[in-house]
């Protein structure tokens, strides 16, 4: 039996991105709980939306800040790049590849149902597995709470799926929780 994309997809982002592959790997987790019919191409881009991150390099796109738009659309851009290198090398078909390609563009905004199903799973991961990593952003001086605040509220605010909102709206509201305990104890 040979080896499905998504699961060689899925042992791809384990090996090669050790420090946030939990993120990635959530994500195709949570869209399968708010679109668990979503085609390969969803499941697909929904797993790698992140792997530029993984492949560091001169064309690594620099964040300005935690809202940064130009960086955002670069950092969709060469992730939906180097996945789609990724799927030719795996002999996916020119099709499921350009499909993929625009998911992983299209979701930071999303725009379209299966682009919104990828965004609410990177945004439901996001709140679900990243909130640590934020915190210690804060802590070590790296970002603001006030930042931070407005990177956890943009992540809730712009899934369209109003189920997917639903099931965000506790996580939110347990990060903001603790970053104003994290921000309280630094005043003190």
């Amino acid at each position: 039996m040979t080896e499905s994309l998504v699961d060689a997809a899925s042992r791809w982002v384990a090996e090669c991105y050790p420090w946030n592959s939990y993120h990635l790997l959530e994500s195709l987790v949570w869209l399968d709980r708010v679109a668990p019919e979503s085609r390969e191409a969803v499941r697909l881009a929904t797993l790698t939306h992140d792997m530029e991150r993984a492949f560091p390099g001169p064309d690594s796109p620099v964040m300005r800040g935690l809202g940064d738009t130009e960086y955002n659309a670069a950092h969709s851009a060469r992730s939906a790049r180097i996945v789609g290198s990724w799927l030719r090398e795996h002999g996916a078909d020119s099709v499921l590849i350009s499909d993929v390609e625009a998911l992983i563009r299209a979701h930071e905004d999303g725009g379209w149902p299966d682009a919104n199903a990828v965004q609410a799973a990177d945004s439901l991961s996001f709140l679900d597995t990243n909130i640590d990593l934020f915190l210690g952003f804060v802590t070590s001086g790296k970002h603001t709470a006030r930042d931070v605040r407005r990177k956890f509220e943009y992540m809730y605010d712009r899934i369209q799926l109003p189920d997917a909102k639903a099931l965000a709206r506790p996580l939110l509201e347990e990060a903001l929780a603790r970053l104003n305990r994290l921000d309280q104890e630094a005043k003190t």
